[in-house]
């Protein structure tokens, strides 16, 4: 599946969608503004919501959770030991462990699970310079929860290039 994402995306307070490769808008992202934190919310196109983001408040790192119906999915938070600073690791309630790696504020980085690739986040396949892409490999995988990570790595690295 191949999602086209908007770059204003992730202004808080602000709603903007995603949308399959054909221009269908397949999942709407709800900023959530007058917030302490980041907080957003992904719908799918009838509205349900489908996991919500937010930033942790009390962390050593920054770290973003995601939840699912009230329950804790994944934290998100830049991986210790990296040598490279685009090194984001995942770690979903159930032990599972993804890697994020990649020049994550240019919009080039792949999501992994154990070497496997998961998802691909690039500009290079199209021509608007505020889009890039999400193409999620397998279609077996969370697409909700792909899209959940790759929104909540980009703001971490925001912050960090910010601070």
């Amino acid at each position: 599946m191949r999602l086209l994402v908007r770059e204003r995306l992730f202004a808080i307070g602000d709603d903007y969608w995603i949308e399959d490769d054909g221009g269908r808008k397949v999942f709407l992202v709800d900023g959530k503004a007058m917030r302490l934190r980041d907080t957003f919310e992904l719908k799918d196109a009838d509205g349900r919501v489908l996991v919500e983001l937010r930033q942790k408040l009390i962390s050593l790192r920054d770290t973003m959770l995601i939840e699912r119906g009230g329950e804790e999915l994944a934290k998100v938070k830049r991986k210790r030991l990296s040598l490279l600073r685009n090194h984001y690791r995942v770690t979903l309630v159930d032990g599972t462990e993804l890697d994020v790696s990649g020049k994550i504020l240019d919009r080039e980085f792949a999501i992994e699970y154990d070497g496997e690739l998961l998802a691909q986040i690039s500009r290079r396949w199209l021509t608007l310079r505020d889009t890039y892409g999400i193409d999620v490999v397998r279609d077996d995988a969370d697409t909700a929860l792909l899209i959940a990570v790759a929104m909540c790595v980009i703001v971490l690295a925001e912050k960090e290039s910010e601070g």
